[in-house]
Formats: structure tokens, C-alpha cells, sequence
């Protein structure tokens, strides 16, 4: 796996596959936090998924762009892991 950020000091680190069709990996280290986790998908429309999602009757956060270059958007499944849906900034 690819060293997005952090590294076996920092306590946050990101991954991600050397493939393009894997999702980026987030660990933290230190003590166990019990219902956290962030599987990051990138897809060509978030703001398409994010109806779809809710015409569905789901419940995600309001897509939003960020600093870094991602419209993105969070909700949580049922065992209260993130997902999160991004697509680049053009």
C-alpha cells in the first residue's frame, strides 16, 4: 500500500491501494475507538449519488466541496463506520 500521510510515528495514518479501483484505508494508533472507521470511495457523481441515496431512504450528510480539491459527502452504516463518497474538483 501506498504512504498517503503519517507513518509509524503519527497516530493517523492513510493508505491507499496501488490500484485505482481500491478505496483509501485510514488506522489510527493507540487505544481501540469502538465505532469509528472511514472507507473513502471515489465515484464521477456525488452529487447523483448522494439523490440516489436519499430518493432510497438514506440519511447522508449534504455533499459539500473541500479545501483539497473534493466535493465529498459522509453517512454512516449500520455498525457506525463512515463511508465517505468523493469526486474531484475541476
Amino acid at each position: 500500500m501506498e504512504l498517503l500521510y503519517g507513518g509509524e510515528q503519527a497516530s493517523f495514518s492513510s493508505l491507499r491501494a496501488n490500484d485505482s479501483e481500491s478505496a483509501i484505508l485510514n488506522l489510527e494508533q493507540g487505544d481501540t475507538v469502538s465505532r469509528w472507521g472511514r472507507l473513502i470511495f471515489h465515484i464521477t457523481d456525488v452529487d447523483s449519488f448522494w439523490t440516489h441515496l436519499k430518493e432510497r431512504g438514506f440519511n447522508p450528510e449534504i455533499p459539500r466541496d473541500a479545501s483539497w480539491g473534493e466535493r465529498y459527502f459522509h453517512m454512516l452504516e449500520p455498525d457506525g463506520h463512515e463511508l465517505s463518497f468523493a469526486q474531484p474538483l475541476q
